[in-house]
């Protein structure tokens, strides 16, 4: 069986976002609706070793808020086995400074991920011969490692998806991709290794657009959380919360004849959750237009502490 958690359902910035002066913003900071943590998932397939699903800033409070992901033995430890890293920007990378502590565990990114980790020291207080960087192969399944190389319960295959490198990454001399490469941006397929075929389940945070390639991968899956950043592609800009769409920052929006609503609609995806959804979205607040039309397409939007069973 597969336990995940969602640790986190917010984009970068986290709602209410430190600097956003917005009515739903404040609403939050007054307690009127839910807070969200930046982006995250956990999932065990054993029940003992758990692995996280990208580490965001948030993670210190995230792993607090957790009882599962507490210490148990002993006078230092932590049931978590693995990091899973989906891209290298920085609200999923930057929680990996929190696992400083001369904790052992195995941290798995593609290439171009463990390649811009690499490029930065910082990220060396991740004692190299404690944590172990393993680079994942796309489109080859391979089981999760324990510390000490035992079997976790995972299956993991990483796939690559329409996306953009991360903002602090980007060439602009490379014209439109900004130098963007397979590897950049990546989807998962996580499974129990005991299932088989059985339970499964994809994690997509950041995703640019649905291609065929995609949508037959997603077919008749038992449940994704995708890429719900934006409601509409312009929102930030109507709003004058910021001067980028949706699409120049390498996301797909909820809405629109492109959107993830409409590209999902024939999949028949029986579970489809948005995460990763930023604080200008109306869709996070659940008395609004927005939200009742992500419902009424039989989408949930994830919220902190979320827990689903497979």
């Amino acid at each position: 069986m597969l336990r995940i958690i969602v640790l986190g359902s917010a984009a970068g910035g986290g709602f209410p976002q430190w600097n956003a002066n917005s009515e739903a913003c404040r609403r939050a900071r007054r307690g009127e609706v839910p807070a969200r943590s930046q982006s995250s998932l956990a999932v065990t397939g054993d029940g003992r070793h758990w692995f996280l699903l990208n580490a965001s800033p948030d993670l210190r409070q995230q792993i607090n808020d957790n009882a599962a992901l507490h210490p148990t033995d002993g006078v230092r430890g932590s049931p978590i086995a693995g990091v899973v890293l989906t891209n290298a920007d920085v609200d999923h990378v930057a929680g990996l400074l929190t696992l400083r502590e001369a904790q052992p565990l195995t941290l798995y990114g593609t290439e171009r991920v463990l390649g811009a980790l690499a490029a930065n020291p910082i990220f060396e207080v991740l004692d190299r011969a404690i944590v172990e960087r393993v680079a994942m192969p796309l489109g080859r399944e391979f089981a999760a490692v324990a510390p000490g190389g035992g079997d976790a319960g995972l299956v993991i295959e990483a796939f690559a998806v329409p996306g953009k490198v991360a903002r602090y990454l980007e060439d602009p001399a490379a014209g439109a991709g900004f130098g963007s490469r397979d590897g950049d941006t990546i989807g998962l397929k996580v499974a129990a290794a005991a299932s088989g075929a059985g339970e499964s389940f994809f994690y997509i945070p950041g995703c640019a657009a649905m291609t065929r390639q995609l949508a037959d991968r997603l077919r008749g899956a038992a449940l994704v959380f995708f890429d719900g950043t934006l409601f509409r592609d312009d929102e930030m800009i109507a709003r004058g919360e910021g001067a980028k769409t949706g699409a120049r920052m390498g996301h797909i929006s909820m809405s629109g004849p492109d959107g993830a609503i409409a590209a999902f609609a024939e999949l028949g995806v029986k579970r489809r959750v948005f995460i990763h959804v930023n604080n200008t979205n109306p869709a996070l607040l659940e008395d609004t237009p927005e939200r009742r039309q992500v419902a009424d397409a039989g989408w949930e939007v994830a919220w902190d502490g979320m827990e689903i069973a497979l």
